[in-house]
């Protein structure tokens, strides 16, 4: 190995290892994050007819059930005062990509007051995700299981249903506004009732702390640590 080629690698790999630290350090962090609680309506009777393909709309006539609309929405004000930097959310949501290809992407009926994602619970499962300017948009397919049954009689009832994110990460005050700030870590999407009132959903669990979410394996922490580098 020639004197430039040798020390390109050592630049790379102090990068690399700048990188993971930065990485190490945000998440031993993570005990002093508060559980963040967003909510957004969907498409009228939960369902955008111009989000599906062919194949999803056979789906739902022969009985299944699959959801659409807007799951999160970056650099605005919501209604829990609270404001998402469009480049945390692209770095979550190519996170969360992740899981959605691997059919993980699970979330419950309302928000547990928990960073943890109960199997039991489940009700249903993130099939695709992308941008749509600002917003992030979503399909999501109600599962056969007990609280996805209840979420499917719901739905049929004619029950208005929102679709709200549980993740995990502290803010910052600036100009009366709420900054979520760069240690955001999104867990899943849950389904919940529209509130009389939006801070009686989007409210953080004041003065509790979690410790950081299980339900990244190893190798989504390792995926998540690639984009970080790859992405820098």
């Amino acid at each position: 190995m020639d004197a430039t080629a040798s020390t390109q690698l050592q630049e790379g790999l102090l990068t690399r290892a700048g990188s993971a630290r930065h990485f190490t350090e945000r998440n031993l962090s993570m005990k002093n994050k508060v559980l963040l609680q967003e909510y957004y309506e969907l498409c009228e009777g939960g369902i955008c007819q111009d989000l599906l393909t062919e194949e999803e709309k056979m789906y739902i006539k022969q009985g299944g059930t699959i959801l659409s609309g807007k799951l999160q929405e970056a650099d605005r004000r919501n209604g829990n005062g609270r404001v998402y930097p469009k480049a945390i959310l692209e770095r979550e949501m190519k996170n969360y990509q992740k899981l959605v290809k691997e059919k993980r992407a699970l979330g419950e009926l309302d928000h547990p007051e928990d960073s943890v994602i109960n199997l039991k619970n489940a009700s249903h499962m993130v099939t695709d995700v992308w941008w749509d300017g600002s917003s992030v948009m979503g399909k999501v397919k109600v599962l056969n299981t007990p609280s996805g049954k209840i979420l499917k009689e719901l739905v049929n009832d004619g029950v208005k249903l929102g679709i709200s994110s549980r993740g995990l990460g502290s803010v910052r005050e600036s100009q009366g506004d709420t900054i979520v700030e760069d240690d955001f870590q999104l867990i899943c999407f849950d389904f919940v009732s529209e509130p009389s009132t939006p801070d009686a959903f989007m409210g953080i669990s004041e003065g509790k702390k979690y410790d950081e979410p299980n339900v990244f394996t190893k190798a989504d922490k390792i995926n998540r640590l690639l984009n970080e580098i790859i992405d820098e």
